[in-house]
């Protein structure tokens, strides 16, 4: 969108950037009418979702010659590398493709089933064999992998069943002979066994966290709106509550790792959609749920002769009846109006294509209802629209114009497109941003193991709230700067507002004394910490006529190993100083050790590339072992950077089979983030 930012007049923008929330239907048409008048927002929405220009579709071509590489490297041994090729050939193949007479689709679900075999993968394997199954009755390949897989897992009276229907199913004598082959051999071992596991459904048992019987109790604050808390104690490690999203959306960077419906980690063998290649599923379940085209138009006698042994004929029934058991499923329409092989979907901004869901699944709701005031005033969330970035602000307007003709172009009715839709549109995406994040209280442990009770909370406002984001590594002050720029919010829990020793030490220095384990703290620490430290102060002057020093919220022991001299004042206050060491008070220059801790950090991402490549030499090693010393020199003993280095030398050990120095090295780590 830089190339539609950098059009709009500086008038206009100026404008959009000092907007409130009443000029907002205002500035949105403003600048709706500007960018009809040119070539350029056109050519975009054109580019972006017009079906003919699509890149996202799918492409027989591009898919037969994934599956020509898959092909090489399965016959060179390389199972790794040709599972890899046959998914990426199943992403982007057409589902009424044809390949000799067969179908590609169900063919390389069999040539993955027979990767997936070689691998080990044998239940995926069993899957693929399944998934080819539907698509194509009849296929020989397919029963006769299937039989050999059940083979494989014990299951020889499936097996047996398997390998009857392929010899039923092929036509060519030689194939008939190979196939009784097998059958022969699997009958011997059948006789001997007693029982056999019966693996029909392929659904892997689980177990779900229940909630305990915990009070909840709604509430209201200025800053983030509704929320829960909870009226009592609530057990560590404990499931208090949950509920289904809205609406939710894979971040862009786990595109290909985890599932796009359920945000599991993918299997090996995933499962495209049916009709674009944009997302991948971890089962048929996700997919269908998904709101993606279903697959149904194959035939109900499932193409098998009719002349069927009763025990045959009724297994084949249950495979396939187990396989559509999904196509009743209430679906949400989550993919449903990016399913066209149009690209907006993929390279718009996340949270951009998340407010789209929104829009779609409210519309869906009201009956088709296009009237998009009254459907976003009944989500009743927050925003911050007046907090935005001037910046933001015109992304917002821009994104909300370009969404908008995109929906309408690929939903197939008329969205309203004016100065009010788009401005509700600009506040969802502020409200996407805010309400985007789990709210909750989190009661603060002491170090003695008991609940934190100085904080009081009242349910009028004034949460105690932390975010759910996976930020539990960072520094206080890279966490509130990740929640005010992302969230527009300011996090209160104790272990943002109140000292603690894993804040001081995670990113700190090591005092230069070799006998003293005291924390140096570099400036922007300093400050956040200085923060920590008023608020504190200001809040005990108001409760309390005693001054009350922070050291309370940290062991005595920890207090005079790491930061004695911090402490040492009779008045409650603290004595901290960017560079000063806060046990013995020396003075550090912060410049040189910043610059030993860059210099270090060459070698280290020179043994992370070599990690990635599988390729790591000798000097990489003793280059990165050398830094790990300086680190060591430099930063404190529970500095989180050293335990990352720590697990970067771990993982290259295991990699060139140095076990014992891999286990030393993840033994060094785990001693520093014990903290």
């Amino acid at each position: 969108m830089e190339k539609l930012k950098s059009i709009v007049p500086s008038t206009l923008k100026r404008m959009v950037i000092e907007s409130t929330l009443d000029d907002l239907p205002s500035t949105c048409s403003s600048l709706l009418e500007f960018l009809l008048h040119r070539e350029l927002f056109h050519k975009i929405i054109r580019e972006l979702a017009d079906p003919q220009t699509t890149l996202c579709g799918k492409n027989k071509d591009a898919a037969l010659d994934s599956k020509q590489k898959g092909n090489e490297c399965f016959l060179s041994g390389d199972y790794m590398k040709a599972l890899s090729f046959y998914s990426q050939a199943l992403r982007v193949a057409p589902m009424d493709a044809n390949e000799k007479e067969k179908n590609l689709v169900a063919t390389l679900y069999v040539n993955r089933a027979s990767s997936l075999h070689k691998m080990g993968l044998l239940v995926e394997c069993l899957r693929d064999c399944n998934r080819a199954l539907l698509i194509s009755p009849c296929y020989v390949k397919a029963w006769y992998r299937r039989g050999k897989t059940n083979a494989s897992l014990g299951n020889f009276e499936d097996a047996v069943r398997d390998f009857n229907v392929a010899m039923i199913v092929e036509l060519s004598s030689s194939g008939k002979r190979q196939i009784q082959s097998e059958l022969e051999s699997i009958l011997d071992k059948y006789k001997s066994t007693s029982s056999s596991l019966d693996q029909h459904s392929g659904n892997d048992s689980c177990i779900i966290d229940e909630p305990c019987q915990i009070k909840l109790q709604c509430i209201s604050t200025p800053t983030k709106g509704r929320g829960m808390v909870s009226l009592g104690d609530t057990p560590q490690a404990s499931l208090v509550h949950t509920e289904e999203p809205y609406a939710a959306i894979i971040l862009k960077h786990c595109r290909e790792t985890h599932c796009h419906f359920c945000l599991n980690e993918l299997p090996a063998d995933t499962v495209p959609c049916t009709s674009c290649s944009i997302p991948l599923y971890c089962s048929q379940h996700c997919k269908v749920q998904a709101g993606g085209k279903v697959l149904r138009n194959y035939p109900k006698n499932y193409g098998i002769h009719e002349i069927l042994p009763g025990d045959i004929e009724h297994y084949i029934v249950q495979i396939f009846s187990v396989n559509d058991s999904d196509s009743d499923v209430e679906c949400i329409a989550e993919h449903r109006h990016e399913c066209q092989g149009v690209h907006w979907p993929a390279v718009l901004p996340s949270e951009i294509v998340l407010a789209g869901r929104v829009l779609m699944k409210l519309i869906e709701q009201r009956r088709h209802s296009t009237d998009i005031y009254n459907l976003l005033e009944t989500l009743e969330l927050s925003h911050n629209y007046v907090q935005m970035l001037p910046e933001s602000k015109l992304e917002s307007h821009i994104y909300a114009i370009v969404l908008l003709y995109c929906l309408q172009q690929s939903h197939g009715f008329e969205l309203p497109i004016n100065g009010d839709s788009i401005s509700q549109l600009v506040i969802l995406v502020s409200q996407i941003k805010v309400n985007s994040m789990a709210i909750t209280r989190m009661k603060f442990i002491n170090d003695d193991g008991t609940l934190d009770q100085s904080r009081k909370f009242t349910l009028s406002g004034g949460a105690l709230t932390s975010n759910m984001e996976q930020v539990g590594q960072w520094g206080c002050k890279d966490r509130q700067w990740f929640l005010q720029d992302e969230y527009s919010f300011k996090c209160e829990c104790s272990g943002c507002a109140e000292l603690n020793l894993s804040d001081l030490v995670v990113n700190a220095f090591r005092c230069v004394d070799s006998n003293c384990f005291g924390i140096v703290l570099e400036n922007g620490v300093f400050m956040c910490e200085k923060e920590k430290i008023k608020h504190f102060q200001d809040v005990t002057k108001i409760c309390s006529s005693e001054p009350r020093c922070q050291v309370d919220m940290l062991k005595n022991d920890d207090a005079k190993k790491f930061a004695h001299h911090a402490f040492e004042r009779n008045d409650g206050s603290l004595h901290i100083e960017p560079g000063y060491c806060m046990n013995c008070g020396s003075h550090h220059d912060l410049e040189s050790l910043n610059a030993t801790v860059n210099e270090a950090g060459i070698y280290i991402r020179r043994l992370q590339e070599a990690v990635v490549s599988r390729n790591i030499s000798t000097t990489t090693l003793s280059d990165a072992l050398r830094s790990l010393g300086q680190l060591r020199s430099t930063l404190h003993t529970y500095n989180k950077r050293i335990a990352e280095v720590e697990d970067n030398l771990a993982q290259a050990f295991c990699l060139v089979g140095e076990s014992q120095s891999a286990m030393e090295h993840c033994k060094a780590s785990i001693e520093v983030k014990i903290l």
